[in-house]
């Protein structure tokens, strides 16, 4: 019987935020796993995280990740490259000390920068985002939602930055900190209108250092809300850049429906002005490994 190592690693901790949990295994040298065995480990592990990544040293500074929710194979998660690729280079020893290491994704191959020694994070370039026609009214969205339509501040967009994203401003924090919508009602919406995540947010924080404060659904992958999420807040970052909302410097933003205690995910940018590439940034924590059995 094969074992691989299993580690669950918080991502976008910081302070006394939670993160986001993760299940992390790096293949070792000649270990392979099938889509179904990947598939079946992720759905063991529901309850615990919301996604498990797959690692694949390639060579020097490269990897291939695979992502898996108890549900399906996800095309890119956000957190669960946090947790992966901060584990990897904290822990050691950093691949020929470069700066700038590569992950190979369903979304693309993607830079990955290590700046754990200067502001304790790893920044993640997100997919090449793209920005999809949307015919959705509001009347739609608030009851996808369960929230009035007086709470909709107009200005939907879908965005692709790793995850279809339905970004959906909100006129204050209240309303996004309120919000509570039905798992089932808002999962039919998603597949009817070909929705990956649901990104709420408001320009109102609870703290004074955050640009933003956001909250994520993804009942698509098995799970209602997403408390820290990479692809979901790249997909926003992509949105303000767009509305001139952000000049693309450093950004914080905080995402969850805790008020005093919200998740904190960072971004910033990269590239041409006219065309840059919203990379997304945080620490991570490992709460436990284990070795788990492959029948």
């Amino acid at each position: 019987m094969r074992e691989v190592r299993y580690q669950k690693i918080d991502a976008f901790s910081d302070g006394i935020a939670e993160g986001n949990p993760a299940g992390v295994v790096v293949l070792e040298k000649d270990q392979e796993l099938t889509p179904e065995e990947m598939q079946a480990i992720a759905r063991d592990q529901k309850g615990t995280v919301s996604e498990v990544v797959f690692c694949t040293p390639r060579g020097p500074g490269t990897y291939t990740l695979r992502y898996y929710s108890s549900e399906c194979e996800v095309d890119f998660c956000g957190h669960g490259s946090i947790a992966c690729m901060y584990s990897l280079l904290h822990a050691g020893p950093r691949p020929s000390s470069l700066e700038v290491v590569m992950i190979e994704t369903r979304r693309g191959t993607l830079p990955v920068v290590d700046d754990i020694d200067a502001s304790d994070a790893v920044y993640i370039s997100s997919p090449e985002p793209q920005r999809l026609p949307c015919t959705l009214t509001a009347g739609e969205v608030s009851s996808a939602l369960g929230i009035p339509d007086a709470h909709l501040e107009g200005g939907m967009e879908i965005i692709n930055a790793g995850l279809r994203t339905l970004v959906v401003p909100l006129r204050g924090l209240d309303e996004v900190l309120r919000t509570l919508p039905d798992m089932e009602v808002l999962k039919a919406f998603c597949r009817d209108h070909e929705v990956d995540i649901v990104l709420i947010f408001s320009k109102e924080t609870s703290l004074p250092s955050s640009g933003y404060r956001t909250r994520v659904f993804a009942p698509k992958y098995g799970y209602l809300e997403d408390p820290a999420t990479g692809s979901g807040n790249s997909a926003l970052g992509h949105y303000l850049l767009v509305h001139g909302m952000w000049d693309g410097g450093l950004l914080q933003i905080e995402q969850g429906p805790s008020l005093d205690a919200p998740n904190i995910v960072r971004l910033k940018t990269s590239g041409p002005a006219e065309g840059p590439r919203v990379l997304f940034g945080g620490s991570a924590i490992t709460r436990w490994e284990r070795r788990l059995r492959i029948p």
